[in-house]
Parts: structure tokens; sequence; C-alpha cells
């Protein structure tokens, strides 16, 4: 008797039904599944990185900078580590962010600074600034609490020959706007694995924000955004871009507790 699969009608039938399934029940889902969908994708846990930031001016020069990485799950939390390796002038400097999965609890960030010895906590109202001379902010360094936004499909579209939602998300609160500086953005999300893609995020002060994810891969079943470019925009002139490059991306690393500790941060690597 022939296995079932190696029908090849029946396998092309299975196969349409499959997709057809599959379509069906992406085209059923509400904006708030989405969300909720994107918000459970697994990121990997005990993950280490190297980080090349690429700052690129309006007139086209630029600045790089490499870092290393380290994140761990706490929980529902994730604590996460960035030393920053080059140049000379940045060396030694480091950032250790708490990112609380509790929308009422503020995440807690610090910045080790060691040409002052000194280390700062950042505040909510600095969370909107620029982190490091980037176009990200200290914000966007932190995932969002779903609980936060209201949520809406603006339309579908195709990224790169992906089928996206295009998802309008608001906050709910005046605080949220003030820390993330961001009054509305619309966020770009794959229907295949609910990876948000591309972002529009418009300011506070008439500028807008775009994220485009450049390079996306699977490392060990996870998907990884490995090449991020963000430029910050008035009007249709580009004020100043930044370059994220991602690579050695190791999950399931022997990470101890102790390393994410702002005693840590000032001691180095």
């Amino acid at each position: 008797m022939k296995r079932l699969s190696t029908n090849p009608l029946l396998a092309l039938m299975l196969t349409a039904l499959w997709v057809f399934s599959s379509v069906s029940m992406a085209s059923s889902l509400t904006a708030d599944e989405i969300a909720k969908k994107v918000d459970e994708r697994d990121v990997g846990d005990n993950t280490t990185s190297i980080l090349e930031m690429v700052l690129i001016d309006k007139h086209g020069n630029q600045r790089i900078r490499s870092m290393q990485k380290y994140e761990k799950d706490f929980g529902e939390d994730t604590y996460s580590v960035i030393f920053f390796l080059d140049p000379k002038d940045v060396k030694d400097t480091a950032f250790l962010t708490f990112d609380y999965a509790e929308s009422a609890k503020d995440d807690d960030q610090w910045l080790y600074l060691p040409a002052l010895r000194q280390t700062k906590r950042i505040v909510s109202s600095d969370k909107s600034s620029s982190f490091m001379g980037s176009d990200f902010s200290y914000a966007d360094m932190t995932s969002r609490s779903i609980d936060d936004y209201t949520y809406k499909i603006a339309k579908e579209s195709e990224v790169r020959g992906h089928k996206v939602w295009i998802m309008e998300t608001k906050p709910k609160r005046q605080e949220t706007i003030d820390e993330t500086g961001y009054t509305k953005s619309y966020m770009f999300v794959r229907q295949d694995n609910f990876v948000v893609v591309r972002a529009i995020h418009f300011l506070t002060d008439g500028k807008r924000k775009y994220m485009d994810v450049k390079t996306l891969k699977k490392i060990d079943g996870i998907w990884v955004a490995t090449e991020i470019e963000m430029k910050t925009k008035k009007d249709k002139m580009t004020l100043h871009s930044t370059l994220l490059n991602l690579s050695e991306i190791k999950f399931n690393q022997n990470l101890k507790d102790s390393f994410f500790t702002v005693r840590r941060i000032e001691k180095g690597l």
C-alpha cells in the first residue's frame, strides 16, 4: 500500500487546503490578536551577539561603533547589557536595561560613562532622546507593552515579496507619548512569521523615523533581524540615519544572573 503522502494529486490538494486555511486564519485575525502574536513571538534566551552601529549624517559622513550584547530572560522580564568596544572615545561605555513585562512598571536603564567613572540612570523624561548619537532612542532599546496601545489594521501590503499587515498603533496615555516621543506609528507585520519588518514613527516635534529590516534570518529556528536601518526625516529630507548590523548571534549561552547589574557594567568586560 502506498503512503498517503506519495499520492501527487492528494499531496497537491492537501497543500492547497493548508495554504487556504493559513490564508483564511491570517485574514480573520483582529488587530489585537496580531499584536499579541507579535508580542509572544519566540526571540530566544541567553543570547550573545556582536553589534556594529554605523552613524550617517546628512552629508554622508560616517562614524562606526562596535559593541558586544548579552541578553537574558528573568521570568517574563528581559535584562540586557551592551558593552562598547570601539572606537576609543566610547570604549568601555556600557548600557544596562531591565525590560519589564508589566505595563505599569517603568523599564530601568543605566548608562556607564568611563571618562567620568559615573553611571547615569536614564529617567523617563530622557528615554525619547538619542541612544549614543544614533537614530534609535533609549525607548527603542526596550520592547513595548501591548497594553499601552490601541491597534487597527490600516491595510494589507507587501514588503520584499512577503504579505504584511500595516498596523496603526496609538498610545493610550500621554505618559507613553512623553516617554517614547511617538504620537503614532505604522507597523508592517509579516503575515507568515509575525515579525515587524518596517515601521513609521510620528514624533512629537513633527519629524518621522523610518525603520526598515533589510535582512531577516532564521537562526536556530528563531527569526532575527540582522540588518536594520533607522532614518530620521523632516518632510522629505533625511536628517540622519543609522545602520545596525548583528553578527555572531548565539542562543542558550551560559549567562549568570550576576552579569546583569550596575556593578558589573562599571567593571567592564
